[in-house]
């Protein structure tokens, strides 16, 4: 993936630091905008618009000076794109160096059986994109799942996330598996197992059990009183 970043620094009263990323690939395109670490402004070119990606509360950004956005940024993949094949051949063989994925695994929502929920597979650390991701349930193959977009980290390194759909069932097995250039032939796989803990059924048992002996002490020790009263 061909990778640009612009970084530019307002000095008013307060420093920050803005950045464009733009890249592209045969498969991949994205360009997003940020700030201090944070992403304003991405292109979603499936639903072909510019989405702002603060919260409400962030009222500082102006929505309408975003307007247009989403043009450019089609215009800047075409570019990415028409290069892409003299930047492949410009790094073939170059010793840029590679960071490998960190992925975890985990349930958006407390975990109920047969509630819908969502898994998440995060991966971070990695440089440069993409990853290529795979889900599993019960050792089958699912597509059904969307990705993020990726997101710079403060270090130059990139993050993902990765969601699927569930309605977890006692016993089933999801897998999470991402391929990246810096572990070429060995995937890292991080697997979730629907384990719902059932209700605990053990101190009621042991107490029922010390009462029932302590009841059969009782009546031992009275049965033994009447026989010894019954002696004189």
């Amino acid at each position: 993936m061909q990778v640009h970043q612009h970084t530019i620094t307002l000095v008013p009263l307060f420093v920050h630091n803005s950045f464009v990323f733009t890249g592209c690939s045969d498969t991949e395109k994205e360009e997003l905008y940020g700030t201090d670490g944070e992403e304003v402004f991405h292109s979603d070119f499936i639903g072909k618009k510019g989405l702002l990606t603060l919260p409400d509360f962030a009222d500082f950004v102006n929505s309408t000076s975003y307007d247009g956005f989403y043009e450019q940024s089609v215009g800047s993949l075409e570019v990415c794109r028409n290069y892409l094949d003299i930047q492949i051949k410009a790094y073939s063989g170059s010793d840029e160096k590679t960071e490998p994925p960190h992925t975890s695994i985990y349930s958006k929502y407390d975990v109920m059986v047969g509630v819908e929920n969502d898994l998440i597979c995060h991966m971070t650390g990695f440089f440069p994109p993409p990853v290529i991701i795979s889900w599993t349930k019960n050792s089958v193959n699912v597509t059904e799942f969307m990705n993020s977009q990726y997101r710079p980290n403060h270090d130059g390194t990139f993050n993902i996330f990765s969601h699927l759909k569930i309605t977890p069932e006692e016993g089933d097995i999801y897998s999470c598996t991402v391929g990246h250039k810096a572990i070429l032939g060995q995937p890292q796989t991080k697997t979730w197992e629907v384990d719902v803990a059932l209700p605990g059924v053990g101190p009621s048992v042991f107490c029922g059990v010390g009462l029932t002996l302590g009841l059969l002490g009782v009546a031992t020790g009275t049965f033994f009183l009447v026989k010894g009263n019954n002696c004189y």
